[in-house]
């Protein structure tokens, strides 16, 4: 089995943690591969970002030539996106954000999610609502910390507490990492936090498996068919 796992920003070095991440989760047998967009934002951080990370990964995987891969993972928490990847591939294709809410709500009643800066909190809470598990979600905190501040890891998790306990205080009985810039922060905060802690790249690759090993694609009956036949013009020089 292949996986395909989408970074949403143009960094580089994060493709790289972000498939550490995939690869300590996937089973035996799963092949990872990460892939960074050629254009679009150094982070996603707000809308205007957002909507250029969902138009740039689109672009990726609609001119992907690599290996035929099982299953793609969308790895921008609450970033956009996924809706349109899931009409333009025939691969099941799980987002972390809804991936770690599902797994979450498995796991207590309510969950709480820690993400980087303040104004993505609105976003997330949208991306949980059109997902279905936005009932679920007690908080949504911010650490005050920016994407490309995350590899300062003392830094990052004195803040990832902190942010955690407003989250608990909340009603929070699952905690959510909420950016895959955080991937693996949840052994170093897991033993200093109460509940549990979901790794939404973790979490969508075990799902993705699942998908696969059952044998499911997403369905083309009504909100996802395959999209209409017709001209696009995808930008200067694109083909």
């Amino acid at each position: 089995m292949r996986i395909v796992v989408t970074n949403c920003n143009t960094t580089q070095e994060m493709t790289e943690e972000i498939v550490r991440g995939a690869r300590a989760a996937a089973g035996p047998g799963t092949a990872v591969t990460g892939l960074t967009p050629k254009w679009g934002p150094e982070s996603a951080e707000g809308w205007l970002d957002s909507y250029l990370s969902a138009a740039a990964v689109i672009d990726l995987l609609r001119t992907y030539e690599g290996p035929a891969y099982d299953a793609v993972v969308m790895a921008g928490f609450g970033e956009h996106g996924r809706e349109g990847v899931r009409e333009l591939v025939d691969a099941p294709v799980v987002d972390i954000t809804e991936a770690a809410a599902h797994l979450a709500c498995l796991l207590g009643r309510r969950y709480g999610v820690i993400t980087t800066l303040e104004r993505s909190c609105g976003q997330i809470e949208d991306s949980l609502e059109l997902a279905g598990v936005g009932r679920n979600c007690a908080a949504v905190v911010g650490t005050g910390l920016n994407v490309l501040e995350l590899g300062d890891a003392e830094r990052t998790e004195a803040a990832f507490v902190a942010a955690a306990e407003r989250a608990i205080a909340a009603g929070a009985e699952v905690l959510v990492l909420g950016c895959a810039g955080m991937t693996g922060l949840q052994r170093a905060v897991g033993e200093k936090l109460g509940p549990p802690v979901v790794d939404g790249v973790g979490a969508a690759v075990k799902l993705a498996e699942s998908l696969v090993g059952l044998g499911l694609r997403t369905s083309r009956v009504g909100g996802y068919e395959r999209p209409l036949p017709k001209g696009r013009v995808w930008g200067r020089g694109a083909g």
